[in-house]
């Protein structure tokens, strides 16, 4: 019944978006792809964008959230509310998204389950941009299955334009639920400001033995001033503060009623300079971390403190309308103090060049090239191509490079100081990188100027790809705090790994008249996975074989009802320890409906996530919440 529910849905949703005859803005500036500001269409890339709007019309509380009903983004959640989420595209694992802010990177060195952990409030995004595919020629290692960027007001501010705004929301719910959201942007046409904060918390709803309680706070600041007309400056603070139920996040065992708390701090500065056809850039971004987690009471915790330092400077050259030249030099520094993990500190430097050419006939190329050193293994050379062909109302486009992932602390040395490790997962010192060949080609077709349908084939074919590993004690090379009845998953090279799959997309947005519109996404997709090892490695065995998700918004006069969901087909297990069974597939749908009073900017809602009240998990053993009401007020000023 919900599987036809969600056909039907969508098939409306097509039905009535081909229906529709106004033009609306299905080719937007981007510049994730290829570092300059070009139209989606001129990319030679699956891309989605998202306003930063859409967080306040849909049912959702975080960006996690709102990451995860985007077309053909899996979010592997563990707790509520964005506590803690794993990002897959295309098949990667939760290691191979990268997660930019303002075009510097986020993904953390300890471990790839804090790269959801995105450190700015709901109130100062501009957009999210969401490049599908591999992107390692730009950006380096972690770009394999695609790119999250998200994109400030401030920072997105454009000279001259004045503008303002602000809003809060307030929500209350089940389970002491007590939500809160504001923040505001001013534009003087010279010096922009932005900021806000976010916080969720709840007690949270049973488990055993605990509750799932979360407190999760985020703040953010940024501003953005023209010196000059060639000269701009900005700079945006954040700080992300999180505590969570973290019970069997990481362990299938029974003692495990674990807790965490998770504090970032956030520091970006952006210098940038344009002359006649050259612009200019430098971008320094520090990022420190502070993990403690706890198995339970009685244990010791790990305190894991992380540092990533990055600089950025580019030259972007425009030779003509139709030709740009983008080059840079990169640098990164990664640290972490750790009574689990140990003291380490690593260096990584790169050079890369990106060309941009279109011509009148619709065709366009944008070649990349990345020679990028790691102090581990030394220099690679990390090329890629893309290529699109524009009739205007299709794209043919198609895409190919190599791709390359560095191991995290967590994957070489997780658990290497604990005196005794009776069972868990391992880390390898000895890990190497991995690499991967990825393509795609694929197709957008725009129907009377409002809807946009993508459909793309794709594949990469990884060697080395680091997953862990159910392996015998007898097997792993170093035994010193192991006991020999172990379980123990070791975190291995995978010696190949094949992902193919398809990919459509749906985007449609129409406004019926002044008081009428109706917007939202859909996407689908299917993958097929092959792996040499006889044993699953781990996380290529856990994310969906077939996905679908999508969103829809609609609203006439002062009333508006958002809708989101996904179906999520993927292999099943069992945990007999914790009695903790993940289904082989689920149906999941949440609403939310709200009434304005216009002149005033008031208003309020009710949501419900859950509506089917489904039992299910996205990770073995961490319990997702049943259905879950909650209702609030909102406060809007443009």
């Amino acid at each position: 019944m919900r599987k036809a529910l969600l056909a039907s849905s969508i098939f409306f949703i097509f039905q009535y978006t081909v229906a529709a005859q106004e033009e609306i803005e299905l080719d937007p500036i981007t510049v994730t792809s290829s570092l300059t500001p070009v139209s989606v269409s001129s990319t030679g890339r699956n891309i989605i964008v998202v306003k930063g709007e859409e967080f306040n019309r849909l049912p959702v509380n975080s960006i996690a959230e709102l990451l995860r009903y985007l077309p053909g983004i899996e979010v592997q959640s563990r707790g509520a509310m964005g506590a803690q989420s794993d990002l897959v595209i295309r098949g990667g694992t939760f290691q191979q998204v990268l997660v930019l802010l303002d075009g510097i990177r986020l993904n953390d060195p300890v471990t790839g389950h804090f790269n959801s952990y995105i450190p700015i409030a709901p109130a100062e995004i501009a957009r999210i941009e969401i490049l599908k595919g591999a992107s390692s020629a730009i950006y380096g290692s972690e770009a394999v299955g695609g790119v999250i960027h998200v994109i400030t007001k401030s920072f997105a501010a454009i000279k001259g334009k004045k503008q303002k705004s602000a809003g809060a929301k307030i929500t209350a719910g089940d389970y002491h639920l007590f939500a809160a959201d504001a923040g505001g942007f001013y534009n003087n046409g010279k010096t922009s400001v932005s900021g806000g904060f976010l916080t969720n918390n709840s007690k949270g709803q049973p488990l055993r033995g605990t509750d799932a309680y979360f407190n999760l706070h985020t703040a953010s600041l940024s501003l953005n001033h023209y010196v000059n007309d060639k000269f701009k400056i900005g700079i945006h603070s954040a700080y992300d503060d999180r505590k969570f139920s973290a019970q069997n996040f990481y362990t299938s065992f029974r003692t495990d009623t674990a807790t965490e708390k998770v504090k970032s701090l956030w520091n970006h500065a952006q210098f940038s300079y344009q002359t006649g056809r050259n612009k200019y850039s430098i971008d320094a971004g520090y990022k420190a971390t502070d993990d403690t987690y706890f198995f339970n009471p009685r244990s010791t915790p790990n305190l894991n403190k992380s540092k990533l330092w990055q600089v950025l400077l580019k030259d972007e050259h425009s030779f003509g309308p139709n030709l740009s030249l983008t080059s840079g030099i990169q640098f990164i520094n990664r640290s972490i103090a750790s009574n689990d993990r140990g003291n380490h500190n690593e260096n990584q430097l790169a050079t890369f060049t990106v060309v941009n050419y279109f011509n009148e006939t619709g065709f366009g190329i944008s070649p990349a090239l990345r020679i990028d050193w790691h102090q581990r293994r030394g220099v690679e050379l990390v090329p890629q191509v893309n290529l699109s062909y524009n009739t205007g109302k299709v794209q043919l486009r198609g895409s190919a490079g190599k791709t390359i992932r560095d191991a995290d602390f967590t994957e070489r040395y997780n658990n290497y100081n604990k005196p005794l490790v009776q069972s868990g997962r391992l880390g390898n010192p000895d890990l190497t990188s991995e690499y991967a060949f990825a393509y795609e080609a694929g197709a957008d077709w725009l129907f009377n100027k409002a809807l946009k349908i993508s459909a793309s084939y794709f594949g990469r074919k990884h060697n080395d790809l680091i997953d862990y590993i159910t392996t015998p004690y007898s097997e792993i090379p170093r035994k010193v705090n192991l006991v020999s009845t172990g379980n123990y998953a070791l975190a291995k090279n995978v010696a190949k790994v094949s992902i193919n799959g398809l990919e459509l997309d749906l985007q449609f947005q129409k406004k019926v008249s002044e008081q009428q519109s109706i917007s939202g996404m859909a996407g689908f997709v299917l993958l097929d996975t092959k792996t040499s090892e006889t044993t699953p490695p781990l996380y290529v065995s856990s994310y969906a074989r077939f996905l679908t998700n999508y969103n829809l918004t609609y609203t006439i006069s002062c009333f508006n009802i958002g809708v989101n969901g996904l179906y999520k087909l993927r292999s099943s297990s069992s945990a007999s320890p914790i009695s903790a069974v993940m289904s082989g597939d689920y149906f999941l749908m949440n609403v939310k409906a709200g009434f304005t009073i216009a002149k005033k900017g008031l208003g309020i809602f009710a949501q419900a996530d859950n509506i089917f009240d489904k039992e299910y998990s996205d990770l073995l053993g961490a319990i997702m919440p049943r259905r879950w009401m909650m209702f609030g007020a909102t406060y809007t000023l443009q």
